[in-house]
């Protein structure tokens, strides 16, 4: 093979190109030509490895083909994409996977959910993003039109977003591709992948991620259609095992920690300060409540929600305080839990070491902090006046209450396998939409076609209505016609037909209408990504 420069048609051949797979080096007026010696046509590659092509003399019978965009990525190394669907991946870090020093790096504020997914989609290879960042979790969940390529691009923006070697993040990653990926999302929001088993925070939190993504584009039908699916299987496992009975969250984790602490003495006569009154410190002061802390300290940004949570809990005493009054309580309190969404430490270990000893002197003042990222630096656990716990410690309470649900999660699977299997069904199907859209176009230009003839027979007096009742019949019939069809090119799971008969017939009706779908859903995919890069 020998290669050679070409400057015509340079550039439109460049633009081609995603800016990930042009040679560095390699000059935008360059392209490599390869060819056999013998040939008189050469073959365009777009091989984008570097070399001196200097040395490749250009053949004076050199010809260069004019091909379109996606011809060009067809005959290219690019091909290997059209050999392979669009692929589903989870990519992240869990409590399962990783401590919380590394996760707390990673986290992500709901707010920045919606960027965040237009920052991935703007990668070269991912069509569709979503985020599940909570206190156990940071997991993106991609659709890619390149396996290995999607995995690179997202772990390098994960390594560039925390700052965080991609070595490290590589050794605590979790990583699953398609099926296994979707059954993952599902065990998640049914609560089999919690620390707390049957913990019922999770699903709440997945449909915030539907909520989040509404009307953001990278947030497409696979995804959409990938998060409902797990709702679904979500409520189903909650409603048909009672899994959630008798379970604990996070939150009553932390309280029921907080108590095995405090030996002796407990919530009646400890002084106990909530930092924060979101969703996990509402349920924190609900659990206190609920274990005889008839008394507490809550320092929040506003007294608009300790007002609400006031109104909801009357026999219990709340006082609120604003942050900046924070070390002020913490001085006076024995417990402090801790759950804000401060991307910084609210106590450092300086400031609390200022504090004073506990009410009961030889005691050490407990932390309980179940914020993602931590609101208690780390160093605080060095101080002989304080015991500092985050939500990886809560498995120590956890653990005698995960035997009990085991039996329930089997038949959780369960559940999950029949949820996994319609969305399977689902997403199968979405193979046949080129063949859906392209048959009714056919059948609606006949229709018009024919109806235009019949009204130019009819002549100028047929009245507006006329015309309307005629289209109106010819759609109708159109629809008859088509329903029977159209009922076997879809498969959803609910009835028998398999993903083999339903693309068998999309096979028949290509070659019986002339439909001309041979280019596949990933093609049309990768022209679509293409344009906008090129934008």
């Amino acid at each position: 093979m020998a290669a050679v420069d070409v400057s015509s048609a340079a550039a439109t051949i460049t633009a081609a190109l995603p800016s990930s797979r042009r040679c560095p080096s390699q000059p935008p007026n360059q392209i490599r030509i390869l060819s056999k010696p013998s040939s008189s046509t050469l073959r365009l590659s777009l091989n984008p490895r570097c070399s001196n092509l200097a040395q490749n003399p250009v053949p004076k019978n050199a010809v260069v083909s004019k091909l379109s965009p996606l011809e060009l990525l067809k005959s290219s190394a690019a091909d290997r994409y059209t050999k392979e669907k669009s692929s589903i991946i989870a990519i992240g870090l869990n409590v399962h996977t990783a401590p919380v020093e590394l996760r707390e790096k990673l986290a992500i504020a709901e707010e920045k959910w919606p960027q965040v997914i237009e920052e991935l989609c703007g990668l070269n290879h991912i069509e569709e993003a979503a985020v599940l960042s909570t206190c156990n979790r940071i997991e993106i969940y991609v659709v890619a039109l390149s396996q290995n390529r999607g995995v690179r691009e997202v772990t390098q923006w994960m390594s560039k977003m925390s700052g965080v070697p991609i070595p490290e993040l590589q050794e605590h990653q979790m990583l699953l591709y398609n099926k296994d990926a979707t059954q993952h999302l599902f065990e998640v929001a049914a609560g089999l992948d919690s620390l707390v088993l049957g913990e019922g925070q999770i699903l709440a939190q997945v449909k915030q991620v539907v909520k989040t993504g509404q009307g953001v584009s990278g947030f497409g039908q696979m995804m959409s259609g990938m998060f409902k699916q797990a709702i679904s299987a979500g409520k189903r496992v909650r409603s048909e095992t009672n899994i959630a009975s008798g379970s604990v969250s996070v939150s009553s984790a932390a309280v029921e920690l907080a108590q095995m602490k405090l030996s002796e003495s407990s919530f009646a006569d400890a002084r106990v300060l909530v930092i924060g009154s979101g969703k996990m410190g509402r349920l924190v002061i609900k659990n206190l409540a609920a274990k005889g802390c008839k008394k507490m300290v809550i320092v929040n940004r506003t007294e608009e929600k300790v007002n609400a949570i006031r109104r909801e809990m009357k026999d219990a005493d709340i006082v609120f305080r604003p942050l900046s009054e924070m070390l002020d309580c913490a001085a006076e309190a024995d417990v402090i839990f801790t759950s804000t969404a401060s991307e910084s430490p609210l106590f450092s270990k300086e400031n609390v070491e200022r504090l004073p000893l506990v009410s009961q002197g030889a005691r050490r003042r407990l932390f309980i902090d179940i914020s993602m990222p931590r609101n208690v630096e780390p160093g605080v656990s060095d101080l002989e006046t304080a015991l500092v716990y985050n939500v990886d410690d809560l498995r120590e309470v956890v653990a005698a209450n995960k035997e009990d649900r085991l039996q329930k999660a089997m038949e959780a699977r369960g559940i999950i396998q029949e949820e996994l299997n319609k969305f399977e069904a689902w997403k199968d199907s979405l193979e046949t939409v080129p063949t859906i859209k392209k048959f009714r176009a056919y059948a609606e230009r006949i229709s018009s076609s024919e109806v235009e003839k019949c009204l130019s027979k009819m002549g100028n007096d047929i009245s507006k209505e006329q015309k309307d009742a005629i289209y109106s019949l010819g759609m109708g019939i159109v629809n008859k016609l088509l329903h029977g069809p159209m009922q076997h090119l879809r498969c959803d799971g609910n009835d028998n037909r398999c993903l083999s008969e339903v693309l068998e017939n999309m096979r028949a009706l290509n070659r019986m209408y002339d439909l001309e779908t041979e280019t596949s859903l990933i093609e049309e995919k990768i022209k679509a990504k293409m344009e906008r890069v090129q934008k």
